[in-house]
């Protein structure tokens, strides 16, 4: 890399972490090139992006961010996994890593917030915001519908109440 793409791919990685809603930073050491692009899948499907980058040039992009605090996690073979999602590069990442032992999750930061090991892996236990968003959909529409059988109920009942009346009628 010339110096001009240098500083392009630096201002460039700089966007997206101040962009991003979390960052994960891994270790890849050992990984194929059939499973690097197996987990870029994995990623592209959830929403999110996986970037190598060099060092030097991740950590400078960092300054000025609110990520800046995760800059001493980029020593040796790095990755970036990225989503605007808060859960989804953390989820996919921690899944990929359980069945795969060379991906090691050093840590990443979600907003202001630097994260470690631990950090990701339980941000990637939380449900991921389409999860949510159908989690409070359902919340909201289950009163809903209560309230339209508690209505439809009395109705129910008077029509009941007045079809024996008229059984009764017919009867006598």
């Amino acid at each position: 890399m010339d110096r001009a793409e240098k500083r392009e791919f630096v201002t460039s990685l700089h966007e997206t972490f101040k962009a991003s809603g979390t960052v994960v930073v891994a270790h890849y050491a050992g990984l194929t090139v059939a499973q690097m692009n197996n987990y870029r899948s994995q990623m592209r499907v959830a929403g999110g992006t996986v970037r190598i980058a060099k060092n030097r040039l991740a950590k400078i992009a960092l300054e000025g961010t609110d990520a800046a605090g995760i800059s001493d996690l980029f020593e040796g073979q790095t990755l970036i996994a990225y989503s605007s999602d808060p859960v989804a590069a953390a989820k996919v990442t921690n899944d990929f890593a359980k069945g795969n032992d060379k991906l090691v999750i050093l840590g990443g930061s979600m907003g202001a917030t630097t994260l470690d090991a631990d950090g990701v892996k339980a941000l990637a236990t939380m449900p991921s915001l389409d999860e949510l968003r159908a989690k409070l959909v359902g919340m909201i529409s289950t009163p809903a519908t209560r309230i339209a059988g508690v209505l439809q109920a009395p109705a129910g009942q008077l029509a009941r109440v007045f079809g024996a009346y008229a059984k009764k009628d017919e009867a006598a």
